[in-house]
């Protein structure tokens, strides 16, 4: 575990003026007493609020269903796993013995979830524009070039609409 925080502020673009809740957001359930669960509860409501904000606002031309597509692949937890480790966040989790041992600062779920949980953090300490500023930061590049719409429908979806396009009865 790293003890220096100061990259990991860097990285998110800020500080903060109540350090507690930075190591409150960094404490995993496994690591016993107050953990980062309730700030995880938070931050995922806020995330998913300014990814949905910021695409409403990009992609006019986009229908209610391909924005919730792009949103839930830019919101889930690989997605979320990955901006974890180009912070390298893992380094900095305080986690129980034997998350420690089973290399639970490595996986996805755990690192999503403190990614999520600083976030909620953020938020506390600084209002909710902090908070979006620091999502918008983490998720720029991901927000600038989505994927296709398209690439993003299950087979049925695809099929289904070939088949309206061409006026053919659905597939069941």
């Amino acid at each position: 575990m790293t003890t220096d925080r100061a990259s990991l502020l860097r990285a998110l673009g800020r500080d903060f003026s109540d350090t507690g809740l930075l190591e409150l957001a960094l404490t995993h359930r496994s690591a016993g007493g107050r953990n980062n669960e309730r700030l995880e509860f938070l931050g995922d409501a806020l995330i998913n609020a300014c990814v949905a904000e910021t695409l409403y606002r990009r992609h006019q031309d986009l229908e209610e269903g391909d924005l919730s597509r792009l949103r839930a692949n830019l919101v889930n937890q690989e997605a979320l796993a990955d901006v974890a480790r180009e912070l390298d966040l893992g380094s900095y989790l305080t986690l129980g013995p034997g998350e420690l041992k089973s290399g639970g600062f490595r996986r996805a779920s755990i690192l999503a979830d403190a990614l999520e949980a600083l976030v909620g953090a953020v938020f506390i300490d600084a209002g909710f524009a902090a908070a979006r500023d620091v999502v918008l930061k983490l998720l720029e590049t991901r927000l600038a070039s989505p994927p296709s719409t398209d690439s993003l429908k299950d087979a049925k979806t695809r099929l289904q609409e070939e088949l309206q396009a061409r006026e053919l009865p659905k597939a069941s």
